[in-house]
């Protein structure tokens, strides 16, 4: 039976976002609440959790998904950056913004060949909110997420949690609910070209 826990949004209480390790930990699959919305999320070995939001949002086993670390050193650990990336993740993290980075030969081997080809770039966050950056801190390591794009749910708001559990709770284990949080999408910064380009403007919107 999934678990909706009603959680502080700036004093989240540790036990909660402990239970809710634990359930990712096992292999379960999440909702918690970012900067961008809620987003799907599973541990980084949550392979059948990963294969049910593959299901859920009708993707292909190629679709990238992204990585949420706690700080730009664990991102480096995954993906190389060079000092013009850095010095982008230094002035736009934590916030709303999802980086694609080329893939570091650090890079689990689940992530570069679980039916992918061979990936040489990932999509990495550091978000800019209380309850995940706790959650994050209680896994220990980084988080694979997904936003909340549903086949057939077209009016979805991902930002607003009464909307996010009516729709989605049947599909997850556990929800971090920290009431509302600030709309998607999240700015998207290409930075495996030459220069970073932005390639999406968020809700947002970044200046490079």
């Amino acid at each position: 039976m999934s678990q909706r826990l009603s959680i502080h949004p700036v004093t989240p209480q540790e036990r909660l976002i402990q239970k809710a390790a634990e359930i990712l930990k096992a292999g379960g699959l999440g909702l918690c609440p970012t900067d961008a919305g809620y987003a799907l999320v599973w541990a980084l070995n949550g392979t059948e959790a990963e294969n049910r939001v593959q299901r859920l949002r009708q993707l292909d086993s190629k679709h990238p998904f992204t990585l949420l670390c706690r700080q730009i050193s664990e991102a480096g650990r995954l993906a190389r950056l060079d000092d013009p990336a850095f010095r982008l993740l230094r002035s736009l993290t934590p916030g709303p913004c999802t980086f694609i980075l080329p893939a570091s030969p650090e890079l689990p081997k689940r992530l570069k060949n679980s039916g992918r080809s061979k990936r040489r770039d990932i999509g990495i966050r550091l978000p800019d909110h209380v309850v995940a950056k706790a959650l994050l801190e209680a896994m220990g390591e980084p988080l694979l997420s997904t936003s909340l794009v549903l086949p057939d749910e077209d009016e979805l708001a991902s930002h607003e949690a009464e909307s996010v559990a009516e729709r989605c709770m049947r599909w997850v284990d556990v929800m971090l609910d920290a009431e509302d949080c600030e709309p998607g999408p999240t700015s998207v910064v290409d930075c495996t070209g030459d220069e970073p380009t932005v390639v999406r403007q968020g809700f947002h919107p970044v200046t490079l």
